[in-house]
Protein backbone atom coordinates (compact mmCIF):
# COMPACT_ATOMS: atom_id res chain seq x y z
CA UNK A 1 0.00 0.00 0.00
CA UNK A 2 1.32 3.48 -0.88
CA UNK A 3 1.55 5.88 1.72
CA UNK A 4 2.05 9.92 1.16
CA UNK A 5 3.79 11.81 3.83
CA UNK A 6 3.92 9.37 6.43
CA UNK A 7 -0.17 8.39 6.34
CA UNK A 8 -2.94 7.24 4.05
CA UNK A 9 -3.68 9.80 1.30
CA UNK A 10 -7.39 10.68 1.29
CA UNK A 11 -8.27 11.31 -2.33
CA UNK A 12 -11.93 13.47 -3.24
CA UNK A 13 -14.33 11.84 -3.32
CA UNK A 14 -17.67 11.95 -5.21
CA UNK A 15 -21.36 10.03 -5.72
CA UNK A 16 -24.01 10.87 -7.42
CA UNK A 17 -27.44 10.21 -6.96
CA UNK A 18 -31.22 11.19 -7.68
CA UNK A 19 -32.59 13.22 -4.92
CA UNK A 20 -34.91 11.47 -3.12
CA UNK A 21 -35.98 11.04 0.80
CA UNK A 22 -35.53 7.40 0.95
CA UNK A 23 -31.46 8.03 -0.54
CA UNK A 24 -31.05 9.86 2.89
CA UNK A 25 -30.14 7.53 4.58
CA UNK A 26 -27.97 5.88 2.36
CA UNK A 27 -26.02 8.83 1.70
CA UNK A 28 -25.31 9.40 5.42
CA UNK A 29 -24.50 5.62 6.10
CA UNK A 30 -21.83 6.46 2.86
CA UNK A 31 -20.68 9.31 4.42
CA UNK A 32 -19.57 7.84 7.63
CA UNK A 33 -18.12 5.02 6.12
CA UNK A 34 -15.58 7.67 4.67
CA UNK A 35 -15.26 9.84 7.43
CA UNK A 36 -14.92 6.64 9.72
CA UNK A 37 -11.94 5.31 6.99
CA UNK A 38 -10.28 8.91 6.44
CA UNK A 39 -9.64 8.62 10.30
CA UNK A 40 -12.23 11.68 11.08
CA UNK A 41 -14.80 10.17 13.09
CA UNK A 42 -15.51 13.10 15.82
CA UNK A 43 -16.93 14.75 12.20
CA UNK A 44 -19.55 12.11 11.21
CA UNK A 45 -22.25 13.49 13.55
CA UNK A 46 -21.91 16.83 12.19
CA UNK A 47 -21.67 15.93 8.11
CA UNK A 48 -23.96 14.35 8.44
CA UNK A 49 -26.39 16.32 9.21
CA UNK A 50 -25.74 19.26 6.71
CA UNK A 51 -25.95 16.14 4.28
CA UNK A 52 -29.26 15.65 5.08
CA UNK A 53 -30.14 18.78 5.00
CA UNK A 54 -28.30 19.95 1.91
CA UNK A 55 -30.60 16.91 -0.15
CA UNK A 56 -33.56 17.96 1.78
CA UNK A 57 -33.09 21.65 0.21
CA UNK A 58 -32.57 20.05 -3.59
CA UNK A 59 -36.16 17.62 -2.83
CA UNK A 60 -37.80 20.51 -1.72
CA UNK A 61 -36.48 23.76 -3.89
CA UNK A 62 -35.81 22.13 -6.98
CA UNK A 63 -37.62 18.60 -7.03
CA UNK A 64 -37.78 15.52 -5.98
CA UNK A 65 -35.88 12.68 -8.29
CA UNK A 66 -33.64 15.85 -9.59
CA UNK A 67 -29.86 14.25 -10.32
CA UNK A 68 -27.50 15.09 -8.12
CA UNK A 69 -23.68 14.47 -6.64
CA UNK A 70 -22.51 14.96 -3.01
CA UNK A 71 -18.35 15.37 -2.58
CA UNK A 72 -16.01 15.44 -0.52
CA UNK A 73 -12.61 16.33 0.05
CA UNK A 74 -9.70 17.70 2.12
CA UNK A 75 -8.25 21.49 1.51
CA UNK A 76 -6.08 22.11 4.48
CA UNK A 77 -6.89 23.00 7.29
CA UNK A 78 -10.66 22.07 6.15
CA UNK A 79 -12.78 19.08 5.49
CA UNK A 80 -15.58 20.05 2.61
CA UNK A 81 -18.42 18.03 1.86
CA UNK A 82 -21.04 19.56 -1.06
CA UNK A 83 -23.73 18.77 -2.92
CA UNK A 84 -24.53 19.79 -6.54
CA UNK A 85 -27.66 20.13 -8.66
CA UNK A 86 -28.52 21.30 -11.94
CA UNK A 87 -30.97 24.57 -10.89
CA UNK A 88 -28.56 27.67 -10.30
CA UNK A 89 -31.49 29.47 -9.67
CA UNK A 90 -32.43 28.19 -6.04
CA UNK A 91 -30.35 29.15 -3.78
CA UNK A 92 -30.62 28.30 -0.10
CA UNK A 93 -31.27 30.95 2.17
CA UNK A 94 -30.23 31.34 6.05
CA UNK A 95 -33.06 32.99 7.91
CA UNK A 96 -33.17 34.65 10.83
CA UNK A 97 -33.53 32.18 13.83
CA UNK A 98 -37.00 34.03 15.08
CA UNK A 99 -38.15 33.74 12.03
CA UNK A 100 -37.44 30.46 11.24
CA UNK A 101 -40.52 27.72 10.23
CA UNK A 102 -40.52 24.24 11.09
CA UNK A 103 -39.68 23.49 7.51
CA UNK A 104 -37.10 26.47 7.09
CA UNK A 105 -34.47 25.31 9.86
CA UNK A 106 -31.91 23.82 7.29
CA UNK A 107 -29.41 26.39 6.25
CA UNK A 108 -29.57 27.61 10.11
CA UNK A 109 -28.65 23.60 11.11
CA UNK A 110 -25.96 24.11 8.84
CA UNK A 111 -24.61 27.51 9.49
CA UNK A 112 -24.70 26.42 13.24
CA UNK A 113 -22.80 23.19 13.26
CA UNK A 114 -20.39 24.39 10.37
CA UNK A 115 -19.06 27.12 12.61
CA UNK A 116 -20.75 29.33 9.69
CA UNK A 117 -18.31 27.72 7.06
CA UNK A 118 -20.65 27.35 3.75
CA UNK A 119 -21.92 29.17 0.75
CA UNK A 120 -22.73 28.35 -2.46
CA UNK A 121 -20.99 28.03 -5.99
CA UNK A 122 -22.24 28.25 -9.74
CA UNK A 123 -20.92 26.17 -12.25
CA UNK A 124 -22.28 27.20 -15.55
CA UNK A 125 -26.21 25.06 -15.42
CA UNK A 126 -25.55 23.79 -11.93
CA UNK A 127 -24.83 25.36 -8.40
CA UNK A 128 -23.38 22.90 -5.82
CA UNK A 129 -23.60 24.46 -1.77
CA UNK A 130 -20.83 23.56 0.19
CA UNK A 131 -20.11 23.22 4.18
CA UNK A 132 -16.73 22.93 5.76
CA UNK A 133 -15.32 21.66 9.31
CA UNK A 134 -12.05 22.72 10.41
CA UNK A 135 -9.83 19.02 10.67
CA UNK A 136 -6.39 17.44 11.97
CA UNK A 137 -4.66 16.57 8.68
CA UNK A 138 -2.89 13.84 10.71
CA UNK A 139 -5.57 12.03 12.24
CA UNK A 140 -4.65 8.41 11.87
CA UNK A 141 -1.66 8.48 10.77
CA UNK A 142 0.10 5.29 12.02
CA UNK A 143 1.35 3.46 9.08
CA UNK A 144 2.02 0.48 11.54
CA UNK A 145 0.51 -1.82 14.33
CA UNK A 146 -1.01 -4.96 13.57
CA UNK A 147 -4.86 -3.40 12.95
CA UNK A 148 -2.82 -1.25 9.82
CA UNK A 149 -1.04 -4.81 8.91
CA UNK A 150 -4.37 -6.94 8.67
CA UNK A 151 -6.16 -4.01 7.08
CA UNK A 152 -3.45 -4.14 4.54
CA UNK A 153 -3.56 -7.85 3.97
CA UNK A 154 -7.36 -7.75 3.59
CA UNK A 155 -7.11 -4.98 0.60
CA UNK A 156 -4.22 -6.76 -0.52
CA UNK A 157 -6.75 -10.09 -1.02
CA UNK A 158 -9.46 -7.78 -2.25
CA UNK A 159 -7.03 -6.23 -4.89
CA UNK A 160 -5.91 -9.49 -6.22
CA UNK A 161 -8.91 -10.20 -7.82
CA UNK A 162 -12.16 -9.24 -9.20
CA UNK A 163 -15.13 -8.52 -6.58
CA UNK A 164 -18.47 -10.53 -6.08
CA UNK A 165 -19.57 -7.43 -8.34
CA UNK A 166 -17.06 -8.34 -10.99
CA UNK A 167 -14.92 -4.82 -10.75
CA UNK A 168 -11.89 -4.89 -10.17
CA UNK A 169 -10.37 -2.57 -7.44
CA UNK A 170 -6.79 -2.50 -8.33
CA UNK A 171 -4.27 -3.13 -11.33
CA UNK A 172 -1.85 -5.30 -9.13
CA UNK A 173 -2.08 -7.91 -6.54
CA UNK A 174 1.00 -6.14 -4.85
CA UNK A 175 0.47 -2.88 -4.83
CA UNK A 176 -2.68 -1.01 -5.39
CA UNK A 177 -3.10 2.72 -5.95
CA UNK A 178 -4.30 4.57 -3.13
CA UNK A 179 -7.96 4.92 -5.09
CA UNK A 180 -8.17 1.74 -5.51
CA UNK A 181 -7.14 0.95 -1.54
CA UNK A 182 -9.68 3.17 -0.87
CA UNK A 183 -12.45 2.32 -2.16
CA UNK A 184 -11.51 -1.50 -1.76
CA UNK A 185 -11.49 -0.74 2.06
CA UNK A 186 -15.24 0.86 1.28
CA UNK A 187 -16.00 -2.65 -0.69
CA UNK A 188 -14.80 -4.56 2.55
CA UNK A 189 -16.72 -2.67 5.13
CA UNK A 190 -19.85 -2.04 3.03
CA UNK A 191 -19.75 -6.60 2.37
CA UNK A 192 -19.36 -6.66 6.19
CA UNK A 193 -22.91 -4.31 6.52
CA UNK A 194 -24.41 -6.67 3.87
CA UNK A 195 -23.34 -9.84 5.61
CA UNK A 196 -24.87 -7.88 9.19
CA UNK A 197 -28.29 -7.39 7.68
CA UNK A 198 -28.12 -10.88 6.62
CA UNK A 199 -28.01 -12.55 9.85
CA UNK A 200 -30.19 -9.89 11.24
CA UNK A 201 -27.88 -7.24 12.93
CA UNK A 202 -27.76 -3.29 13.36
CA UNK A 203 -25.17 -2.08 11.10
CA UNK A 204 -25.21 1.17 12.91
CA UNK A 205 -24.86 -0.74 16.33
CA UNK A 206 -21.93 -2.49 15.16
CA UNK A 207 -20.48 0.86 13.94
CA UNK A 208 -20.85 2.55 16.64
CA UNK A 209 -19.37 -0.76 19.04
CA UNK A 210 -16.31 -0.42 16.41
CA UNK A 211 -15.54 3.39 16.27
CA UNK A 212 -15.23 3.03 19.92
CA UNK A 213 -13.29 0.57 19.82
CA UNK A 214 -11.03 2.51 17.33
CA UNK A 215 -11.09 5.54 18.84
CA UNK A 216 -10.28 3.39 22.13
CA UNK A 217 -7.17 1.53 20.63
CA UNK A 218 -5.62 5.12 19.01
CA UNK A 219 -6.14 6.64 22.20
CA UNK A 220 -4.18 3.96 24.27
CA UNK A 221 -1.61 3.86 21.73
CA UNK A 222 -0.44 7.62 21.87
Amino acid sequence: MIYVSGRVGREPWLHEFTARPKEVAQLRRMLRLRLILWGFPDHVDAAQICVSELVSNVIQHVGEGTPATLRMAITDPYLRVEVEDPDPRALPTLLAASNVLESGRGMALVDAVTDHRWGVVLRGNSKAVWCEFAVDGSACSRTSGPRVTRGEAILELYGSGSLPRGRAVAESASLLSMAAAEEAAIEVMADVLHWLCAHGHDPDDVLDRAQTQFEAEIGGSV
